[in-house]
């Protein structure tokens, strides 16, 4: 690798001009710069233990990946009964289910060859029972409860038939192309479903402008009136659901613009069950509990970033100028011994070293921050056609990344935003962070991979663009899109039809007892809450529960100022920021609600849910 890298500087720069404008010639000599700087940091450190990557064998793959998308009673023996996945399958996508029922057909075609005994089920048989139960749902509209959001902008899907009048009236019409300055990203349509539209309407103007793609737009996230859903605003067993179905969305869009989706898994391996570097993120963080309870990104990262800001983050060169590499192996060292004692000097540690170790801190982790089962699937975002596809399949990864990855990652991501925010006087721009920073999270010595010169050179422009729509639209990719959401809505209403009749039983035994529990249950301030009106519980607040009325206007901000404005003195400046409004029950676990959301269309899209006031999980 070292050697490759070296015969890399003496080459000219490899022209990536004709599908990276982002990336220039100047850009990237602070990329091979950085590469060169990590070489020479990497000869002053022991040897790390590599991670050995498995290579699948035929069909493991697709099984590991069924299993993952929450699939496994589909094949193998429990696929006796796959009632449990129908419901999951009723609610997908067309492109959804094709990438599903592609990966199923994989694997029973392993499991004939090695003669498995177990039922192998037929494929055919799997999604007829899939296309069974929503012929026979007896609300059309709500059986298609998903494809009825894609036709909100597809408009030519004969499946908007299954609308009514008045529904067809609030679809709202958004062009396809918005201004080049300022693009919204559609987070109401399977991002897969998009694509193949698009690749339809859009082969000829691909084939014109190929070799001179437009600047990047400005992407944002459109207003949603039932509130955006960022992650950590779903209760857990609802993200669950979001995972495994980003994962299929993942790879259905994958599939559509032909570009390969490879996971990968990592061979368990001895690592490191101590100290600050080369050590898991999960045992450092379980270390790190121990000292504070409740943390989610490791200590020395924390104070790594604290000490760089209390440097000035209007340093010229910030993050570009490396540290002395001597003097960075003493300070590992140093920290490994004194860092949990509380005996290290952080005053001896210069701005630059302080850069160059949180640097170090991300290479070293035995795993990647990207994760080895993800990383590739990040290096293959280069490969889709668009940037609008490349932020909708980062959106998916980002999801996709165990907790510990993702948090760690989205606190690097906002350091790194202030950072920039100084680029006036710090000389760093977005894509100057983004050439310094791709080859630390993409280089994964640990991972032993093997690559070849030009291979360097081709992942050097297109990991930077990676890095840098990380960095300049972290906001819009920690954020769920609505269709997944909705797909979780109609999942949880779908699985509470199916146990309805089991609990009705049940409740005709016990109806006398229900009846006599329900009369002491009912409050006077509970019963009987007109049409219109939501009932607030806030069970930590001075006022408890408050009935209000739902108008046009009312929005989330509203109901907890009305509560808050109960509160007084010290009581009020203490809840500030540190409560919200919650979303609770009805087709929902539970959702943490934005400040935007309007209440009445939430209420129409949830009129089961109860509202509750309390503060975020730690």
């Amino acid at each position: 690798m070292n050697q490759e890298i070296t015969k890399a500087k003496e080459k000219p720069p490899f022209d990536r001009s004709s599908s990276q404008d982002s990336v220039d010639e100047l850009h990237m000599e602070d990329y091979w710069t950085e590469v060169e700087n990590i070489k020479k940091s990497s000869e002053n450190r022991q040897d790390q233990e590599v991670v050995v990557v498995k290579e699948p064998d035929e069909g493991e793959l697709e099984e590991e990946w069924l299993k993952e998308a929450g699939l496994s009673n589909l094949f193998g023996e429990s696929a006796e009964d796959p009632q449990d996945s129908m419901v999951f399958l009723s609610t997908l996508t067309r492109t959804q289910a094709a990438a599903v029922q592609k990966r199923v057909e994989t694997v029973s075609q392993t499991l004939r060859k090695k003669n498995k005994q177990h039922h192998i089920p037929d494929v055919r048989d799997i999604f007829a029972q899939q296309t069974e139960s929503k012929e026979k749902a007896p609300d059309g509209t709500e059986s298609q409860s998903v494809r009825t959001n894609e036709n909100k902008y597809q408009g030519k899907d004969d499946q908007a038939s299954g609308l009514d009048d008045c529904e067809k009236k609030l679809i709202p019409l958004v062009p396809e192309e918005a201004p080049a300055s300022e693009t919204d990203i559609n987070l109401e349509v399977s991002f897969a479903e998009q694509a193949v539209n698009q690749k339809e309407s859009s082969k000829d103007k691909t084939q014109k402008s190929k070799g001179h793609e437009a600047p990047i737009p400005n992407f944002r996230v459109p207003k949603d009136k039932t509130g955006t859903t960022r992650i950590g605003d779903l209760a857990p067993q609802d993200m669950k659901k979001v995972c495994y179905l980003a994962l299929i969305e993942l790879t259905a869009l994958y599939d559509v613009l032909g570009v390969e989706l490879k996971q990968q898994k990592a061979v368990k391996i001895k690592t490191k069950d101590s100290g600050l570097f080369c050590v898991p993120l999960t045992v450092l963080l379980e270390l790190d509990q121990r000292k504070v309870p409740g943390t989610r990104i490791p200590l020395i990262f924390q104070k790594l970033i604290s000490r760089i800001e209390e440097g000035g983050l209007e340093t010229e060169g910030l993050l570009r100028i490396p540290g002395a590499a001597v003097r960075i192996k003493n300070l590992c060292q140093e920290l490994e011994a004194k860092f949990y004692e509380g005996a290290f000097n952080w005053e001896s540690v210069k701005q630059h070293d302080a850069a160059s170790l949180l640097k170090l801190f991300i290479r070293e982790l035995p795993q990647p921050l990207l994760s080895v089962e993800y990383l590739q699937a990040f290096q293959a975002v280069q490969n889709l056609p668009t940037k609008k596809q490349q932020l909708q399949a980062l959106n998916l990864l980002v999801i996709l990344l165990p907790d510990s990855n993702r948090d760690t990652l989205k606190a690097l991501l906002e350091f790194l935003q202030r950072v920039i925010d100084n680029k006036e006087k710090n000389k760093m721009t977005t894509m100057n962070v983004a050439m310094v920073m791709a080859p630390n999270l993409f280089m994964c010595h640990g991972l032993g991979l093997k690559s070849s010169e030009q291979r360097e050179f081709v992942m050097a422009a297109g990991t930077a663009n990676i890095m840098y729509l990380l960095i300049k639209y972290q906001k819009l990719l920690w954020t769920i899109p609505k269709f997944l959401v909705n797909q979780v809505r109609k999942q949880n209403t779908e699985n509470l039809k199916k146990d309805k009749k089991t609990v009705k039983k049940l409740l005709k035994k016990m109806a006398y007892d229900r009846e006599k529990y329900e009369k002491q249950d009912r409050s006077p301030n509970d019963a009987d809450v007109p049409q219109g009106v939501i009932r607030v519980q806030a069970p930590h607040l001075s006022k408890v529960s408050m009935a209000i009325q739902l108008t046009e206007e009312l929005k989330a901000s509203d109901v907890l100022a009305r509560f808050l404005s109960q509160e007084s003195g010290i009581a009020q400046t203490l809840k500030k920021g540190e409560v919200f409004l919650y979303e609770v029950g009805g087709n929902i676990g539970e959702r943490c609600l934005d400040d935007d959301t309007y209440m009445e269309d939430l209420y129409q899209l949830n009129p089961h849910a109860e509202w509750v006031i309390k503060s975020k999980p730690s």
